[in-house]
């Protein structure tokens, strides 16, 4: 007989995914949810799987279920969650659920405060090119894969992308950590989430634990270069190999990126700048480990396209380009806009960054963004006047441009200003880049892109 398992908040993006491949094994899902929004809202119903209501229903929750699986979406007090407790059912969070359906297979994880879905996806691709078959969780959905997770009986790996947010509502504990890695892969650290993670320290720590956590004879793989990581990979534990790497040697032809290899090639890419450099590096290292020879690392990234939002291009003229990008914190927002810059210099670049999580609208944190935008040749600030949280409310035009310290600094709370001013520098602009984790107040990106 089919297992059957409830989501609690099925509307998530990992937790839609999770549950559209776990149909597609045969198990029979059900799921509640307060508010879905799309993609995930069409994909549920195009599966049979979108509620036929909004809310809660503690009357879902039977004694038959085999699992209950619950998302971050839901609180301590959800009426579902407590009748899964008081009937005392398996309740899993999605990487505790993950784990259980992985222990057979060789687990790979990628974690860091940057370039992790980048380092996954660009595996996954090399991984599907050369027909090996695998498991994986991706934190965004990516070309040439039907969803962002995929759980199988037979695939001897599974490659996961691991963060280090809380697990669920009843466990607090960042995700990557109940994943048990064989081979764990640290992009880098900067700190970027204080409603989490208050001091620097606890941030760190949450790593240091993955490090500590990994099994005998696990294979820990970190980028060289970042200072924490270097604490972090040259801990005692004499049972791990650890394994550094840098970015990747690189040039440019003809304003084509092209990776420079041992043997003399030139390899072309789609992605460009230092970081991504460290991101094709970092995923070449975990593949020559997992059995992908540096021969078939080039055959396939090539091909290669960047992930949704990640140095996406949205449009382009003989005279001007237009970048998004996932970038918001500090040390994100620095690496984009020189990785740009460094790709067009020549050109007047246009930088704008949204200031949407609640790390970079917290008034204490905002120092941290000082010279994030040093390079643009203009800088924009957007802080959405409609923000639900109180903290936007208390930051000031001075407060920003302190912060960055630019005195030149454009700062704008309303998106019909800041669409306009985007499409006065059309003329004199070779290239705009838009960085935010949000939407910039739901500026129309599609009118923009036409302008």
């Amino acid at each position: 007989m089919s297992q059957a398992i409830h989501f609690i908040s099925i509307g998530g993006s990992a937790m839609h995914n999770l549950a559209l491949t776990l149909q597609q094994q045969g198990y029979i899902i059900t799921g509640s949810d307060d508010e879905i929004y799309e993609p995930s809202r069409t994909r549920l119903h195009q599966h049979g799987l979108l509620p036929t209501e909004t809310g809660w229903f503690p009357e879902k929750i039977q004694p038959g279920l085999s699992a209950v699986i619950v998302g971050m979406h839901a609180h301590k007090d959800n009426s579902e969650l407590v009748k899964a407790l008081e009937l005392g059912l398996t309740i899993y969070s999605y990487p505790e659920f993950m784990y259980q359906q992985s222990q057979q297979k060789q687990r790979v994880v990628i974690a860091g405060s940057h370039g992790k879905t980048t380092i996954t996806a660009i595996i996954l691709h090399v991984l599907a090119y050369h027909n090996r078959k695998f498991d994986y969780l991706v934190g965004e959905q990516i070309e040439g894969f039907e969803t962002m997770a995929q759980l199988t009986p037979d695939a001897p790996i599974i490659i996961l992308e691991g963060d280090e947010y809380p697990s669920s509502p009843i466990d607090s504990r960042p995700k990557f950590l109940h994943y048990q890695p064989h081979i764990a892969l640290i992009s880098g650290i900067a700190w970027d989430h204080v409603n989490i993670y208050p001091t620097w320290d606890e941030y760190v720590d949450a790593f240091e634990l993955l490090a500590e956590a990994m099994p005998k004879a696990g294979i820990l793989i970190f980028d060289e270069s970042d200072d924490m990581l270097d604490v972090i990979g040259q801990k005692d534990r004499a049972d791990i190999t650890k394994i550094p790497y840098l970015a990747h040697p690189s040039s440019s032809v003809n304003g084509q990126p092209v990776l420079l290899t041992k043997s003399g090639m030139s390899v072309p890419v789609q992605l460009f700048g230092q970081h991504n450099m460290k991101n094709i590096a970092g995923a070449m290292t975990v593949c020559d480990r997992i059995g992908i020879t540096q021969e078939q690392f080039y055959e396939a990234i090539p091909t290669f396209k960047p992930v949704a939002m990640r140095l996406e291009k949205l449009a382009e003229t003989d005279h001007r380009v237009l970048y998004r990008d996932f970038a918001h914190s500090p040390a994100k927002v620095e690496a984009t806009t020189e990785a740009v810059k460094h790709q067009y210099p020549e050109r007047k670049l246009v930088a704008v960054v949204e200031l949407y999580t609640l790390s970079s609208r917290n008034k204490a944190f905002l120092d941290q963004y000082k010279g994030t935008l040093d390079v643009a040749d203009q800088a924009v600030v957007y802080l959405d006047a409609h923000s639900p949280d109180n903290h936007t409310a208390s930051i000031t035009a001075d407060d920003v441009i302190k912060a960055f310290d630019r005195p030149d600094l454009h700062v704008f709370r309303n998106a019909a200003e800041l669409e306009a001013y985007l499409i006065q520098q059309r003329d004199t602009t070779g290239v705009f880049l838009l960085m935010s984790s949000g939407s910039f107040g739901g500026l129309n990106l599609k009118a923009i892109t036409e302008k």
